[in-house]
């Protein structure tokens, strides 16, 4: 083993996921607190002059009171480095949640516990089976009413197709919310409101044993239901098994409120006992493990202009193995070139912090003047590493972008494009028109505010977007086909990507059939290259 197995060893890699609203960006703000990262935690909604949640800085973030970018958080707890992926909730920014878990380990699903498993949960969940990675979770909002407890389990396992192990049990919810108890310790913790966005708050904790205590703790009627309830558990619930939970099968299931902090720490502590050390990766047919193997890296996320002071683009690249050091010299393996990464950064959230050393594990940032694109591997000079690739989506929803000023396309052109690049959009131009037209699609309509907002507050360009009514897009696998003499449908449009790659949308989706039944030899595919070359 390695001479830094000890710092690799230490971290913990993980993306937390949710429906929107279920209290994913206060959970993180809540760890970050216990880990001494914040003396005050934010909250997401809020006036004007509340202090906003440190993971969501965007000025659009802060302005709705939803996250639309992942952002990446690290802090020590009990001798742990912790790096946290927090993600968006909201569907129409799940493509950029998709690539951020690529990056993690494991991931913590935030359930909100009124409202169960939601849609987006579901659509989470099913990416987070596709990479088999451990899923732990936090139901979340217990002081609040809630669902059954026993329903909400029995949920997440028809809905998820995931077995459930509750580590801890609530006691009621809302007003009758009395704590939880924790059945490895066989012991109650009792609940006490504490003032937001701080750590304080009285709790007690009793052993299940002791009868008259836990009486008086949570009264009689409580005391009954949860001595009923603990040996149904014990008897139907399924036993802890960390194998099974590595595999993907098993989710450890804990109960608690991230607003008033209760159960936050619990769920911290038996969570960095249960996850894993970094995990290895494929590079063809190789598995590149963490600690044996000398610095390697893969590029998930492209973000430009973080910081309005830096106007600069930054990639996140997840280090898969060894040790980082300012000074080495790595290969860009798509770029065939040696080079050293400029201004590496440990980020927390949009503030930077110059690094000299980082481990197999840990996220950096590092400045990006346009070469780098989304799964891009970077290793030593010497190796030929290259990761799998980060699967992009099918946009489903496409407008026709108007520059307002004329006299701005260059910096419509470079705003477009860099923001192109980081994933959120992507670009089409029209096919063989000789027009310079702009077509944008994206996986969720929220995506064109985003663009709209941020053209005009980045780069001091105004655009009109005019939505058009294809919904499905195809591009064009087979080599030989004659683009020009394509027999389509009414309802088909041609486009070509930067790439000058002929696609085809359509409004209708038996229309893709139909123009493959007219076609023969004509393959389509609904995946197309993730990176976006510059417009001219």
């Amino acid at each position: 083993m390695s001479d830094y197995s000890n710092e690799i060893n230490r971290r913990r890699t993980f993306a937390i996921i949710s429906h929107p609203d279920a209290g994913k960006t206060t959970l993180t703000e809540k760890f970050l607190l216990y880990g001494g990262a914040i003396n005050l935690a934010g909250s997401v909604k809020g006036k004007a002059t509340a202090r906003h949640a440190v993971s969501d800085w965007m000025e659009i973030e802060k302005e709705r009171g939803i996250s639309v970018t992942s952002s990446v958080l690290q802090f020590e707890y009990n001798d742990k480095c912790i790096n946290i992926l927090d993600t968006p909730g909201h569907q129409d920014f799940s493509e950029d949640t998709y690539r951020t878990l690529m990056a993690a380990d494991s991931a913590v699903m935030v359930i909100d516990a009124s409202k169960g498993v939601e849609a987006q949960t579901r659509k989470l969940f099913k990416v987070c089976g596709m990479r088999g990675i451990p899923i732990f979770t936090f139901i979340n909002k217990l002081d609040r009413d809630a669902n059954d407890t026993f329903e909400l389990l029995d949920e997440i396992e028809k809905e998820l197709g995931i077995a459930t192990c509750p580590i801890n049990w609530p006691i009621g919810c809302g007003k009758t919310f009395k704590g939880v108890y924790d059945r490895q310790k066989e012991e109650i913790i009792t609940y006490s409101d504490t003032q937001k966005g701080t750590k304080e708050g009285e709790t007690k904790v009793i052993p299940i044993g002791n009868k008259e205590e836990v009486l008086n703790a949570i009264g009689e009627e409580r005391s009954s239901v949860l001595y009923d309830e603990i040996e149904l558990l014990d008897g139907a619930s399924a036993e802890y098994d960390l194998e099974e939970v590595r595999n993907g099968k098993l989710t450890p299931v804990f109960f608690g409120s991230a607003l008033t902090n209760f159960g936050v720490e619990t769920f911290l502590q038996y969570f960095l006992e249960m996850t894993t050390t970094p995990l290895p990766r494929r590079s063809g047919e190789e598995l590149i493990d963490p600690n044996e193997h000398d610095f390697s890296a893969f590029v998930f996320k492209i973000q430009a202009n973080m910081n309005k002071a830096h106007r600069d683009r930054v990639a996140f690249m997840r280090i898969c193995s060894g040790r980082f050091d300012a000074n080495m010299e790595v290969k860009h393996v798509q770029g065939g070139k040696v080079m050293r990464l400029s201004q590496p950064q440990q980020i927390m959230a949009d503030e930077r912090k110059i690094l000299s050393e980082a481990y197999a594990g840990d996220i950096i940032g590092v400045f990006d003047p346009g070469i780098f694109s989304i799964g891009d591997t970077i290793c030593m000079p010497k190796e030929n590493i290259q990761y799998e690739g980060i699967p992009t989506f099918a946009p489903e929803h496409f407008a026709r972008v108007r520059q307002l000023d004329t006299m701005k396309r260059k910096q419509f052109v470079k705003g477009i494009t860099q923001i192109a690049q980081e994933g959120a959009i992507q670009i089409f131009q029209e096919y063989n028109t000789g027009l310079e037209e702009i077509i944008v699609g994206v996986v969720g309509v929220l995506q064109f505010d985003v663009l709209k907002y941020r053209l005009e507050n980045e780069y001091n360009v105004e655009i009109r977007l005019e939505p058009l009514p294809y919904e499905h897009i195809r591009w064009i696998v087979s080599k030989d086909t004659d683009i020009d003499h394509l027999t389509g449908t009414s309802d088909m449009k041609k486009i070509k990507d930067l790439k000058d790659n002929p696609l085809l949308l359509f409004i209708n989706a038996w229309s893709v059939g139909m123009t493959l039944d007219r076609n023969p030899g004509l393959e389509l595919s609904e995946f197309g290259n993730i990176s976006t070359p510059s417009l001219k």
